[in-house]
């Protein structure tokens, strides 16, 4: 899954020649120069048992790599997203991955300032933890959440020499600006388009789940093009797999089985067209189909409270479901939906995308119509994608 880094990008990120070798880390630890197993440190605000697909992701991407030549640890927070709740170890090992959690206070998660608080505080921690030289590897790896965690690895290579690499998941200050919470000209996006460029330039690499949003980074700083490697996310189809909704227990269990059912599973957030879902629903509510909703986020809430007020019968809401049960609530359905807000075409990666294939349903894509997965549906022909604001019907 990750590739492997040459020694002159390493020393001098400004330079690729033919980056990254898949799906290998083999011969990286002479890459670096050094004689034992590479010390990979992973820094990232979440991390399962958290919700957060991204962390999902990451927690996948350390256990492959620690199976490989290299020691992998990760540096977290504590279970907090989508305004769920929970505690984990300070410190344990999962999968071979040694797993070392900040108590970051939940303080104002609800609120924009509080997570933005929340945001810098763990990056704060993370800067002390990193200040440890027996936590700073060989090689460091900087997840975009929060979004100015990856800052740190342009002080922590200037003061140490320690190379980093860059792992966007969301893009900003573009989201920032798509949501209306600034606006381009503002001096705040100016200032962090400049510590951007400044951080991705001394990386190593920056790797990025789609082409749209490697465009988008070149139209920024088109310097570092050379270095950007996409790595499309993906999902486990040895341990989620297709299974008949009649012979799935979660499906009974929330009598799903007898419907037409629509899903949409995952964070409801501020990226996601939740509109034309429901609007969807309001269409189809004489129609045996039932919608339903798995998971939480900002939306979720406004979400429910129109199905409330409009008195919709044919949607149900539940909770973040258990990982355990991932490959029994995914395939619970008739149906798999996909939705990305507006402006967020290659600011975002719908990570939900690569599950919804695994379990073998046909998916529905909400997006753009330049979005790279109209694309991807239409390859596959596992699917159809539809413009935002106008409900398949």
């Amino acid at each position: 899954m990750m590739k492997s880094l040459t020694r002159e990008q390493i020393e001098n990120p400004g330079v690729s020649s033919k980056p990254f070798v898949i799906p290998s880390m083999s011969g990286s630890s002479s890459i670096l120069g050094i004689n034992q197993k590479l010390r990979l440190v992973i820094l990232t605000q979440f991390y399962p048992p958290d919700f957060a697909a991204t962390g999902q992701f990451v927690e996948e991407l350390a256990a492959n790599l620690s199976q490989q030549e290299m020691e992998v640890s990760v540096f977290t927070g504590m279970p907090g997203y989508a305004y769920t709740e929970g505690n984990a170890p300070r410190q344990e090992e999962r999968a071979g991955v040694r797993v070392q959690r900040s108590r970051v206070s939940r303080w104002g998660d609800r609120h924009l300032l509080g997570r933005m608080l929340r945001g810098l505080l763990f990056c704060f921690r993370a800067a002390l933890h990193l200040c440890n030289r027996q936590n700073r590897g060989d090689l460091l790896l900087f997840v975009s959440e929060p979004p100015y965690l990856q800052t740190l690895g342009y002080f922590i290579n200037l003061l140490f020499g320690i190379p980093y690499a860059c792992l966007v998941y969301d893009l900003y200050p573009e989201v920032a600006i798509e949501l209306g919470v600034v606006t381009e000209h503002n001096w705040i996006v100016r200032l962090w388009n400049r510590i951007n460029q400044a951080v991705w330039n001394r990386a190593s690499a920056i790797i990025v789940p789609s082409d749209t949003m490697q465009e988008r980074i070149v139209q920024r700083v088109a310097e570092i093009a050379p270095k950007i490697v996409v790595i499309h996310n993906w999902a486990d189809s040895s341990w989620i797999k297709p299974l008949e909704k009649q012979n799935n227990e979660f499906a009974r269990q929330h009598q799903l089985a007898d419907k037409f059912t629509v899903l949409y599973s995952g964070n409801m957030g501020r990226c996601h067209d939740m509109d034309t879902i429901l609007d969807a629903a309001t269409i189809l509510h004489e129609e045996p189909v039932q919608f339903v909703f798995i998971g939480g986020g900002p939306k979720q809430q406004v979400c429910a409270q129109r199905v409330e007020e409009t008195g919709l019968k044919n949607c149900k809401f539940l909770p973040y479901q258990d990982r355990s049960l991932l490959p029994q609530s995914l395939t619970a359905c008739d149906l798999a939906l996909v939705s990305v807000a507006k402006g967020m075409e290659g600011l975002v990666a719908p990570s939900k995308f690569y599950s919804a294939l695994a379990s073998g349903r046909p998916v529905a894509v909400i997006c753009e119509s330049h979005s790279y997965l109209r694309q991807m549906v239409a390859d596959a022909r596992c699917g159809a994608a539809f413009p935002m604001e106008i409900a398949p019907v």
